[in-house]
């Protein structure tokens, strides 16, 4: 997907940023963790500590932020060789340069089974939803949205230790029983970029972008009726968890999201006493030791914090994921029953349909003019409608065929507008496939598929007067199939861990309904002037902070449950066919979706309240990986913040992770036997938790694959009380080598009520 212009809504696989050089200085941004521990007798603070260290190497650096809970340390502006210098002092764990992280980015609660009678009979309707509080770390807020209204909420929940951080946009009164606390972080993006520009960006808690007040209104919006962008999407609107309090953490700013900010807010979070933690954001992919929001992630997972992340907008391709540590839930983008139909007629009689969020003056009905970009501009990428790119005389009054690539949906309408055009149909290339996003454009415009776009490009090619019109077709719903994985949406092997699959599950992403800030129109374009209420946009930003709702939903249901716990039920749960029994879409190939697409499925709230079963996780757990994956006690040490060594005589294993779900590489398991005639056995080990009543559950494996045997060891468990354990083995023997790259297969165990459901993914390169 397209960056929207000013907004953070980047659809692409995010990338490393090296801080921008200080003139003069050749300073950037280090993140210093140290060893807490091991604090020199003649201290008496840390802080102390702290500066004593940095001063050895520069006299002239000073603290940014000092942190205190996820991780002990601080962060500070050095050259590199002062950064080589820091490293090797005693106390010191790693020096990491700071990296810039950029933003992935109504009906969904029905959609997912939360409206009406039924859905109130599995979510207890007490007061217990009112105290679960959600961390949104973002853009910020604008506390003016109906969807932050607090009325009818109780007190502030008396663990709340938080607070509402004024600015010259932003006061106290700006807080409130729904919205109990909201706080900015911005000296990394400072550092980088130089003072705030407060004539252009609110330095406060205030949202400018949008996006920040869309993930937290949709994880947790109080109910408005009457919603709608301009008609579209008309009903009544709510997040995932309603009545769940909020905090907002901006952390993101337009420069981006700078890891000494976001981990300054991840800290700040875990003090002020969040439930869960919703981070639709992301950067390059790296070593858990090395990536600032896993280590993060893993002390507020240490402290029952539920951590939900967005999985990345770099899809189709495999091996795209982002936030992929076991601790974090990794949350993928499916659609809804939903569209915002679009028609188009051209001049040889066809019919083809995109989507649109279009509102304004219509197309004459009558068959107007029709020319491709690419035919009217001497720029070499003139077919993207690039600035400036266009020739006004072969445009003028004509419906102009645009490509979609380089630069943002919205704006390629303003560049046809600026040349004389009347109108838009956007076209996939073979980058997007036949995904189709709506957008609310600002000249009539369609978004159509690759394969529409091709053959309206046939037809301008072949005709001498091509001629077409656009119609809009409101809201549609009902539509089938749905859910389908979303193009964009980033895909597995997991590249850091194969043995752990990812994505966890998908949830809503394309094209959601919510709440919206006032600073900027609905494409987040400076020449966008209207004001709204509500916007429609997607991503996996977007299905990150659904799943981060109903992970609320399920601790205040559940209070008990560990994170871990809550993640196994969402995941064990989530269904990957539809009720025909065909496999869930990949609208990016039209073909059944794997695994590597959806993880576990597509969430199922209602089930997962009651799952029967779980797969349950432990810190203990967690480093027991770590220690599989051959980290050093430095390394360790930097995630866990105490001093761990590994048991050079136990055997650990990342198969024996009591994770929901199965990845089996194939590379690693059968090895230097690929070729021989003998069978390569391999065992995995999982436990399960009764969580609910009394019951013998019996396991029953689906394969497709032939090659790979697949044994579970007992076939039955029997659970006699809540919280009982039972643990199994799961045997793949391959007596060959696979004839493709990947297979499938899915482990379940039913009592005959509960199903507890999880994909097997094999993997061979």
């Amino acid at each position: 997907m397209e960056r929207l212009g000013l907004m953070f809504l980047s659809t692409l696989v995010l990338v490393l940023f090296h801080v921008l050089v200080d003139a003069g200085h050749n300073k950037k941004t280090y993140i210093i963790h140290m060893d807490k521990s091991n604090m020199p007798a003649d201290f008496d603070d840390h802080t102390q500590w702290y500066d004593s260290s940095l001063k050895l190497v520069s006299e002239s650096a000073n603290v940014l932020y000092t942190y205190n809970t996820v991780i002990h340390g601080y962060s500070t502006q050095l050259t590199a060789d002062e950064a080589k210098s820091l490293e090797q002092q005693p106390g010191i764990l790693s020096v990491h340069e700071e990296v810039r992280y950029e933003l992935h980015t109504t009906r969904s609660p029905t959609f997912l089974g939360l409206e009406g009678r039924e859905s109130r009979s599995f979510f207890l309707q007490t007061e217990a939803r009112s105290e679960v509080i959600i961390g949104v770390l973002d853009t910020g807020v604008w506390p003016e949205s109906k969807s932050f209204d607090g009325t009818g909420l109780g007190p502030v929940p008396a663990s709340w230790k938080g607070e509402c951080q004024t600015g010259k946009t932003f006061d106290a009164s700006s807080c409130n029983r729904k919205l109990i606390g909201a706080r900015f972080f911005s000296k990394g993006y400072e550092a980088a970029f130089g003072a705030i520009d407060e004539t252009a960006e609110s330095k406060s808690p205030r949202d400018d972008d949008g996006h920040g007040t869309h993930t937290a209104t949709t994880a947790a919006g109080t109910v408005v009726t009457g919603a709608s962008l301009f008609g579209y999407a008309a009903g009544t609107a709510h997040g995932m968890a309603s009545h769940a309090r909020v905090a907002a953490y901006k952390v993101c700013w337009a420069g981006g999201c700078f890891s000494s900010d976001i981990l300054a807010g991840m800290d700040q979070a875990v003090i002020d006493g969040v439930n869960v933690l919703s981070l639709s954001l992301g950067g390059t992919i790296s070593d858990y030791y090395r990536d600032i929001v896993a280590i993060g992630a893993f002390s507020a997972a240490s402290q029952g914090i539920f951590v939900s992340c967005s999985a990345g907008n770099g899809g189709p391709s495999a091996g795209t994921l982002s936030n992929v540590a076991p601790w974090i839930t990794t949350v993928g983008a499916g659609t809804m029953d939903r569209e915002f139909p679009a028609y188009i007629s051209i001049g040889n009689g066809k019919k083809l349909k995109g989507v649109s969020l279009y509102c304004g003056k219509a197309l004459p009905s009558s068959l107007m003019p029709l020319v491709y970009a690419g035919n009217a501009s001497q720029a070499s990428n003139g077919n993207l409608c690039t600035s400036g790119s266009l020739i006004p005389e072969k445009v003028a009054g004509k419906i102009v065929v645009c490509e979609r690539g380089m630069n943002a949906r919205a704006q390629k309408g303003l560049v046809v507008k600026d040349a004389g055009g009347i109108g838009m149909i956007l076209a996939n290339t073979d980058t997007y496939g036949d995904e189709l996003v709506a957008d609310a454009h600002l000249i009539p415009t369609a978004a159509v598929g690759q394969t529409d776009g091709d053959l309206i490009k046939q037809y301008i090619a072949s005709n001498s007067n091509p001629t077409a019109t656009i119609a809009f077709g409101g809201t549609k719903l009902g539509v089938q199939p749905s859910p389908v994985v979303a193009a964009f949406s980033s895909r597995g092997p997991n590249p850091i861990t194969p043995d752990i699959l990812k994505p966890d599950l998908i949830a809503p992403g394309v094209n959601i309904l919510a709440g919206w800030t006032g600073k900027v129109g609905p494409t987040g374009l400076q020449e966008d002037t209207r004001n709204v209420g509500f916007n429609i946009i997607s991503g996996t930003s977007m299905s990150c902070p659904h799943v981060s709702g109903l992970a609320a939903l399920l601790k205040a249901a559940h209070p008990e449950w560990s994170p871990a716990a809550i993640r196994s039920a969402l995941m064990t749960t989530s269904y990957s066919t539809y009720k025909n029994g065909k496999t869930i879409e990949d609208v990016a190939t039209g073909m059944p979706s794997t695994p590597f697409d959806y993880g576990a499925g597509h969430v199922n709230p209602t089930a997962a309240v009651n799952p029967g079963l779980v797969y349950d996780l432990t810190v203990d757990d967690y480093i027991n990986l770590l220690c599989a994956l051959d980290y050093s006690p430095s390394m360790i040490k930097v995630i866990a913040k105490r001093d761990i060594s590994c048991d050079k005589n136990k055997e650990y294993r990342v198969a024996d992770l009591n994770y929901p779900s199965f990845a089996i590489p194939l590379e690693t398991a059968w090895g230097e036997h690929a070729d021989s005639s003998a069978p390569t056995v391999t065992r995995y080990t999982r436990t399960l938790t009764n969580v609910g009543n009394p019951a013998t559950y019996k396991a029953l494996v689906s394969s497709e694959t032939r090659e790979v045997k697949i044994l579970v060891e007992p076939q039955t468990l029997t659970f006699s009380r809540k919280n009982e354990k039972k643990t199994y083995t799961v045997t793949f023997t391959a007596s060959s080598k696979p004839s493709g790259t990947t297979s499938f297969a899915r482990l379940e165990w039913s009592d005959g009520q509960h199903i507890v459901a999880s994909p097997i993914a094999f993997s061979w390169t």
